[in-house]
Order: C-alpha cells, then sequence, then structure tokens
C-alpha cells in the first residue's frame, strides 16, 4: 500500500466528538464534567520534544512513511506542540471502581485523544498522547508523565503485542524537554524528573467506567447513547441497537476478556490495577502502570506497593477480577435490559464456563498436550501449580526448558538436569521437593505418552507458545537508568529483542536470565508504585 508522505495527508475520522455531546464548559480547569461524553482540550506545549524511540510496524498501521517518523515534525506533532489538519484533541469522561469502592469520575487525567485515523485499508486507529498535560479530569494532578513510566509503557506495549495478547499500542516515545516532580514511593521526597509523552494506539479506547459513570448519574439516556454509537462504530456486525443486540454485545466483552486475561495467565503477566476503568470493552490489555512478570512463581504475586496489603490484584486473582468488573458493567447497562437473569447468565456460561475451558486448554498446550478432556487433567494443571510454588521457580525459564525433557522414554532414564537453571535457591530441591517432582513427571510422561505425538513435536509446539523473552522489570529497569543518563542502546536494543519472544537470538542469552539477586530489592525492579 501506498505511504504517506506527510503527517498532515493523515485522514481523521472525528465521529465521536462529531456524534457525541460534549462539555458545555471551555475552560480547562479540573471539575465534574455533568451531562458530556467529553471535554475539547489541547495539549500542552513543551519546550524541546525529541523522539526517542517509535515502532516501525504501528507506523504501518497508519501508513506512515518511515522517514516522517525520523523527521523533527513528527516530534513535534507527538509531543503536542502542532496539530496536524484534521486533529480535534479531546478528554472523555469516565467513572470506574477502583480497589473494589466506586470512585466516581475519573476520565482522561493524563490523556489526551488526538482523534481517529482512517488507513488504506479502512481500519479505524485512535491516536492517544498520554502525558501531555491537563485536562477537565486531572484531579489534583498536572496530567504529565515521567520519562521511567513512559519507558515501561512504550516496551510493554510492543511487548506484549509480539507475544499474542491483545494489547493497546504505542506509536512513539518523545521527551520534553521539561522536567516533572514526582514522588516515586509517595514518601514525601518528591524529585525532579525528565518529562516524556507516549503516543498509544488502538481501535478504541472506550472502557467499562465510559458506561459506569452514566449509570451512576441516572443519565440513562446518555448511556444509551453511548452504547448506541459503540455498537455502531466498534461492534457493527451485531447488527441494530436493541436488547438482544446489547446482550450480544455484552457477552462479546465477556469472551473477549477471557481470552485477555488467560493470555496474561499464559506468560505469568500481571496487570497491577485493574480497576474498572482500566478495562478495555473490546478486550485488550490497557494503561500500564505497576505492571509486571512472574520471576519465581508465586500466584499470591502482585506487582503494585499500593496493593501490597489486600492483594487484590495478585496473579492468580485476575480471573476473578475480571469477573468482578464484567459484573459491574453488567449493573451500568441493567437499566437498559430490565432483566439481570440474561445478564448472569452471559457472565456465568460467556465468562465463568469459557474461562475455565480455556485456561485449561492453554495450560495443557504450555506443556505440549492437546485439549481433550482426558481423565487427570486437571489434577495434572493444580499438581503442577504446587510443584511451581514449593520450590522459587523461574516461570518463563521453567517452561521454556521443558520442552527439551524428552518424556518418551522410562522414567528412569529422564534428564531433568535442563530445569535447574529455572530454580532461585538449590538449596530448596530436598528430598521432600524432589519426591513432588518425581510424582508429578511421572503423570506427565504418562499422559505425553498417551498422546502419541513425538518429543519433536511436543517441543515445537511448546516452543510457539511459551516464550524465551518478556520483559522482566529489572530489564526495563537497567533500560530507564541508562536513557535518563542520555544513552538509548539499552532501550532499543531491549525493545528489538521484544519483537521475537519465542525465537532463540543469537549474543541476546542475558536476557532470558532469571532475575538477578541485586534487582530483588531494587526499585523499579521488583514492585512498583501506580506513579511507575
Amino acid at each position: 500500500m501506498p505511504k504517506l508522505s506527510a503527517l498532515d495527508d493523515l485522514t481523521f475520522d472525528n465521529k465521536f466528538v462529531n456524534e457525541l455531546d460534549g462539555d458545555v464548559e471551555t475552560h480547562n480547569v479540573s471539575r465534574q464534567v455533568m451531562r458530556a461524553f467529553y471535554s475539547l482540550v489541547e495539549p500542552k506545549k513543551v519546550v524541546k520534544p525529541t523522539c526517542l524511540i517509535f515502532s516501525p510496524e504501528v507506523a504501518d498501521l497508519i501508513d506512515l512513511d518511515l522517514s516522517i517518523c525520523q523527521h523533527d515534525d513528527f516530534a513535534q506533532v507527538f509531543g503536542g506542540n502542532r496539530l496536524v489538519e484534521g486533529m480535534r484533541p479531546y478528554a472523555t469522561c469516565y467513572g470506574g471502581h477502583q480497589f473494589g469502592q466506586w470512585a466516581g469520575q475519573l476520565g482522561d487525567g493524563r490523556a489526551i485523544n488526538l482523534g481517529d485515523v482512517v488507513n488504506s485499508r479502512k481500519e479505524r486507529w485512535a491516536l492517544q498522547l498520554k502525558g501531555a498535560g491537563r485536562t477537565p479530569y486531572s484531579r489534583h494532578s498536572d496530567g504529565l508523565a515521567v520519562l521511567r513510566s513512559s519507558i515501561r509503557e512504550f516496551l510493554c506495549s510492543e511487548a506484549m503485542y509480539h507475544l499474542g495478547i491483545p494489547t493497546t499500542r504505542a506509536l512513539s516515545l518523545v521527551t520534553t524537554g521539561e522536567s516533572v516532580v514526582r514522588d516515586m514511593f509517595y514518601d514525601g521526597h518528591p524529585q525532579m524528573e525528565p518529562g516524556a509523552i507516549v503516543c498509544r494506539v488502538a481501535p478504541t479506547f472506550t472502557r467499562f467506567g465510559h458506561f459506569e459513570i452514566f449509570a451512576a448519574r441516572g443519565d440513562i439516556d446518555l448511556l444509551q447513547k453511548l452504547l448506541d454509537f459503540t455498537l455502531s462504530t466498534d461492534f457493527p456486525a451485531l447488527g441494530s441497537p436493541c436488547v438482544d443486540t446489547y446482550l450480544q454485545w455484552y457477552s462479546d466483552i465477556c469472551q473477549r476478556t477471557v481470552q485477555m486475561v488467560v493470555h496474561w495467565l499464559r506468560v505469568g503477566f500481571v496487570h497491577g490495577v485493574m480497576n474498572t476503568d482500566n478495562m478495555s470493552i473490546i478486550g485488550l490489555t490497557i494503561d500500564y502502570g505497576p505492571y509486571g512478570w512472574l520471576d519465581d512463581f508465586n500466584v499470591r504475586w502482585t506487582p503494585n506497593t499500593t496493593d501490597a496489603g489486600h492483594r487484590r490484584y495478585h496473579f492468580g486473582n485476575q480471573s476473578n477480577i475480571a469477573f468482578w468488573n464484567l459484573a459491574q458493567l453488567g449493573n451500568a447497562i441493567f437499566s437498559l435490559i430490565k432483566d439481570a437473569k440474561p445478564l448472569q447468565e452471559c457472565l456465568q456460561f460467556h465468562y465463568s464456563q469459557t474461562f475455565q475451558t480455556q485456561y485449561q486448554a492453554m495450560m495443557l498446550s504450555k506443556l505440549g498436550l492437546s485439549y481433550l478432556q482426558a481423565s487427570g487433567d486437571e489434577t495434572l494443571i493444580d499438581e503442577l501449580i504446587d510443584l511451581l510454588q514449593a520450590a522459587e521457580t523461574d516461570m518463563t525459564i521453567f517452561f521454556r526448558q521443558l520442552a527439551s525433557i524428552d518424556l518418551g522414554q522410562p522414567f528412569e532414564n529422564f534428564d531433568l538436569s535442563a530445569l535447574e537453571i529455572a530454580y532461585y535457591q538449590p538449596t530448596q530441591l530436598d528430598e521432600e521437593y524432589l519426591a513432588l517432582r518425581q510424582i508429578w513427571f511421572r503423570k506427565y510422561a504418562y499422559r505425553f505418552q498417551r498422546e502419541g505425538i513425538s518429543q519433536n513435536e511436543k517441543a515445537q509446539r511448546m516452543n510457539r507458545i511459551n516464550p524465551i523473552y518478556v520483559l522482566r522489570n529489572y530489564l526495563a529497569q537497567i533500560a530507564i537508568d541508562e536513557a535518563e543518563n542520555g544513552n538509548m542502546k539499552s532501550l532499543q536494543a531491549l525493545f528489538e529483542v521484544m519483537k521475537k519472544p519465542y525465537q532463540p537470538q543469537a549474543g541476546k542469552d542475558h536476557y532470558a536470565q532469571k532475575r538477578p539477586d541485586w534487582a530483588k530489592t531494587k526499585a523499579g525492579c521488583s514492585m512498583l508504585s501506580c506513579s511507575s
């Protein structure tokens, strides 16, 4: 397809602001925005926008020639200094449940939508600047972002995509040439940090909270208007708005959310802050804040310091939280359905039952097995989870190494030495643990032999879905530390490695190693605050 030669050649479709009600107040001050879907607002101009890195694949989504991305005008536009023809920037109004409690109006407090680009394939891609300044939804915040959090958002958006996980994308990371004050640990010691802006890209950024706010306020006419707009724009295949279509839409969201969470569990990803305002209606991973990957396999691990006490959003609870969040979305649209039973049935069948089926199929596939509903499969999975937690075990390395173990021979001839590099504390491999491991491997081998496939086919199956490389927090922190000192080599190198997470890459073994001891307690390498 032909590429665009200038940013002003982008085709913007301003359907959201043209068809939905806007804020009648034009002053950009923090306030409650009533009976409006959005507020028009422009990005804050910055001193010296400089593009540190961009994604060629995302540029291709909106037909940009790569030469455009290397031009100063690209930094000016995606640093917020210039609006190209057709842009009508705005921030949207939404609410949400945060840590289980209704938080009222939230909204795009540090995100400004530039508009939707329609590419040459007639695809719609929304462009959104994160960290581009205050909006009416900023509350007491400045609407800005710092370099460390922006690097984490940029890298994780693209890493997740290449892992095959539904996600928003990232086009660019631009520094502003200005400093931002942040108290990273919320301990009363704020510091000046370099400011930055990420351009996020997705078919839509609509969240559960967009519907919750109007339901909570009793603005049922606006709730229905938003849902009808969403159907026509993002779910046209479902048909004309009516109660049956609304239920199909809700079922669709349940199924998309299942797929997203199962993928998270497949690679050991923990979102960290699964508030309803961080849940996408099209099942995308959205808002990369205090996220992390499991290093040692601990189902109760959370990367979020704010959640350290209650662990509401820990790894093993993500499926339950997704169910709870979907229930809140169901509550929000109840006034349009007027019957709780079909909504409950959607949750039960299209989320709960579907999740259990897909989760078991995913776990078996991680073991190189087909989902045949064989007797004992569920027990095999449960006992593996127990085994992984009985000793401090690196999840990513364990499953990748497991692929190389030949199970097609007598058990006494098994060579399990390939697993040794997955353990953090070799002293934990005592007689009791080794006996548990032996029992589990006997069951696994028996199940594998029933499958009737070769060791080579098993390894190929496993290596397609068990990555070598994931964006471990300590790797991202190394790139952040160097970038803050003016060295972008680690950032670019890490970005490139994460594009091929399932393929061995020559000279990149250090990206596949388990977490070093120094990173276990270092800030940014284990748990993160919401300002991270």
